[in-house]
């Protein structure tokens, strides 16, 4: 591996720091974007059964549910307001989705730019990798073919590496988007079975 990427040359750095870095991303988003965390099993149901045993939940449980995930952010912002009414609840429960999917899309716009400057840089390999190899031929590479080998495989390593890089950050990057979808889709979701499940249990007012 180390031979190939001198064999490269210069280039071949840039294309290897891309690669770590979408290595770092792709660990760290799917740590991060994992449904245990995002959005807990149950969380909404256990609120709920609290609620209508106990008729209120003090603040600071609440506090405690909005740290522990971003779902709990949510649905604990629309409790703490439910006393002014369902449009309160509705615009606090907005604020704070848009918030989290703003956190939850963190970094992943990076995977999709590598995805694109990593072949661009093996483009720019392959090219100065030919650059290289017609001038070994102005300068007699003919009779040594050693010297027009240099720059062809350093064209096809080049190459070969930014796509290696640019497949792999760009399938990521297109999951990981999936994946916020889903996530958002589900914050409306359990939003709104909340907010239904308190009207039926006579717990907010329609307005």
């Amino acid at each position: 591996m180390w031979e190939l990427v001198k064999a490269g040359g210069w280039l071949m750095w840039p294309i290897v720091l891309c690669s770590i870095l979408m290595l770092i991303i792709i660990i760290e988003r799917a740590i991060k974007l994992k449904a245990s965390t995002v959005t807990p099993a149950h969380l909404r149901e256990q609120l709920m059964q609290h609620l209508i045993e106990q008729g209120d939940i003090d603040r600071e449980s609440l506090e405690n549910v909005k740290l522990n995930s971003p779902l709990g952010d949510i649905l604990a912002a629309g409790l703490m307001n439910r006393q002014h009414g369902i449009d309160s609840m509705t615009m606090h429960m907005e604020n704070r989705a848009s918030i989290a999917i703003h956190q939850l899309e963190k970094h992943i716009n990076m995977l999709g730019t590598i995805g694109a400057i990593a072949p661009l840089l093996g483009l720019l390999g392959t090219v100065l990798g030919i650059i290289s190899s017609f001038l070994a031929i102005t300068e007699g590479a003919m009779q040594d073919p050693t010297m027009l080998a240099a720059g062809v495989s350093q064209a096809l390593i080049t190459t070969a590496g930014g796509m290696l890089v640019a497949i792999p950050a760009v399938m990521a990057y297109r999951i990981f988007q999936r994946r916020i979808i889903d996530i958002n889709a589900a914050f409306e979701q359990e939003a709104g079975l909340m907010m239904q499940e308190l009207l039926d249990n006579g717990l907010i007012t329609p307005r």
